[in-house]
C-alpha cells in the first residue's frame, strides 16, 4: 500500500460559517486508506470543533491576526511537509500565494470563499492576487466566481476547477427530527425566515424596506444571526415600526426555524454559493432570492424550489412574497431537486478526485 497523502488544511477558526463546515465535512469524509488530513487553525474555537472527526489532527498556532499568522503557518508547513496544503479562507488564500515557491514539493490549492473582485476592497489584499497563479488549483464555488477570478484578476483558466458546496443531508435530518415549532411563529401568521450575518452584504437594510409595505399584512419576518449591524437594523425596525419583524440572534438550531417557514428569503447583495439556500432547499422549505451574484442561478430551479427577484424594486418583492406565501408547494420535490445536485456523496467524491489527480501533476 502506497503512503497515505497527507492534507494540511488551514482556517482561521471552526466557527459555524460556511467555509468551515466544508473543511470539516471534507476531512471528516476523506477516506481514510488513501488520505491524513490535519488542519491548522489559528484559534482553536467555534462549535465545529464537536463535529469534528477524533482522528483529524488539529495544529493550534494560537494567533489572533491573521497577518500575524503567516510566519507560524509557514513554520508548521516547513516542519511537518504534507503533501498538500488547503486553503480555505479567502485572506489567508492572498497571503499565502505569496510564499507558495519556498515549497516546491508540496502542492497548494486555495478554496475561493466569495466573488473577490466584490468582496475584497482593500488594497493591500488585492496586490496578493497577482500571485494567485502559484496555487497549483484554484476551487470556485459558483461560476459567478470562477469567471471573476479568470477575467478580473487573470487567474489560469486551467487552474480554476468549479465545486459546489455539499449539503450534509444527515446531519440536517438528524436536527430535524428533534425540531419542533418555534414559539415564536403565530397561529394564524404566515411565517417568513432569512438567515446571515448581519452585515451590509447580506442585505437585510432592503428586507426591512420591503417589510414596510407589508405592515397590514399577518406575516412574521425571523431573522437569524448576528453581527456588526446589528444595532442599525434594529433601529431602522423601530424608525420603520415593523411590529412583525423579529430578531433571534445566532441559532444553535436554525433548520427549526426553515422547516416550519412558509418562505425563505435570501436577501444578499453577493455571495460565494450560498449554503443557507441549499439549507433551506432541503428542509423542504421554497425560496426567493434576490437577484445576486454568486451561484444562485445554478441552485434555483425556478418554480421547484424558489424564484429569484430583484429586491431593491421594494414594491415587487413585497407583492411577490404575498403571493408565494399563500402557495402550496411540494417539500419532497424541493428537497430532491437539492439532493439529486448537492448531496454530500456527489460533491466530496469530487474533491477526493482533485486531492489525488493533484497528486499526479
Amino acid at each position: 500500500m502506497n503512503k497515505k497523502i497527507s492534507v494540511m488544511f488551514i482556517l482561521p477558526d471552526l466557527e459555524t460559517g460556511g467555509a468551515e463546515r466544508i473543511v470539516t465535512t471534507i476531512a471528516n469524509h476523506l477516506s481514510r486508506d488513501r488520505f491524513e488530513p490535519k488542519i491548522l487553525l489559528l484559534r482553536k474555537q467555534g462549535g465545529y470543533l464537536n463535529f469534528l472527526k477524533k482522528d483529524v489532527e488539529i495544529i493550534d498556532i494560537d494567533t489572533e491576526r491573521i497577518r500575524h499568522s503567516l510566519k507560524p503557518i509557514l513554520r508548521e508547513i516547513y516542519r511537518r511537509k504534507p503533501d498538500i496544503v488547503f486553503s480555505g479562507f479567502g485572506e489567508v488564500n492572498a497571503y499565502l500565494s505569496l510564499f507558495i515557491k519556498l515549497f516546491p514539493k508540496i502542492k497548494f490549492i486555495a478554496r475561493e470563499t466569495n466573488v473577490v473582485s466584490e468582496h475584497v476592497t482593500r488594497k493591500e489584499i488585492k496586490f496578493f492576487y497577482n500571485f494567485y497563479n502559484n496555487y497549483q488549483q484554484i476551487i470556485a464555488q459558483s461560476d459567478d466566481m470562477m469567471n471573476d477570478l479568470v477575467n478580473n484578476f487573470n487567474i489560469k483558466k486551467q487552474k480554476v476547477i468549479k465545486i459546489n458546496n455539499p449539503v450534509d443531508f444527515d446531519f440536517i435530518n438528524e436536527k430535524l427530527q428533534v425540531s419542533a415549532k418555534p414559539e415564536s411563529f403565530k397561529y394564524n401568521y404566515k411565517n417568513v425566515v432569512a438567515i446571515g450575518n448581519l452585515s451590509a452584504r447580506k442585505g437585510f437594510d432592503n428586507l426591512l424596506k420591503v417589510f414596510s409595505r407589508l405592515k397590514n399584512e399577518k406575516i412574521i419576518l425571523h431573522i437569524l444571526g448576528d453581527g456588526r449591524d446589528r444595532e442599525i437594523l434594529h433601529q431602522m425596525k423601530d424608525f420603520l415600526g415593523l411590529k412583525n419583524v423579529v430578531f433571534h440572534g445566532r441559532q444553535d438550531n436554525p433548520y427549526q426555524f426553515l422547516k416550519f417557514a412558509d418562505l425563505f428569503i435570501l436577501s444578499s447583495r453577493y455571495e460565494g454559493f450560498p449554503n443557507v439556500l441549499l439549507e433551506a432547499g432541503a428542509c423542504g422549505t421554497y425560496s426567493l432570492v434576490n437577484n445576486c451574484r454568486g451561484g444562485i442561478n445554478e441552485i434555483i430551479q425556478h418554480n421547484t424550489n424558489g424564484e429569484i427577484a430583484d429586491i431593491e424594486n421594494h414594491e415587487d418583492f413585497s407583492q411577490k412574497i404575498l403571493t408565494l406565501i399563500h402557495r402550496n408547494y411540494d417539500a419532497d420535490s424541493i428537497r430532491n431537486s437539492i439532493k439529486s445536485r448537492f448531496s454530500k456523496e456527489i460533491i466530496l467524491e469530487r474533491y477526493e478526485k482533485i486531492l489525488l489527480d493533484l497528486m499526479k501533476k
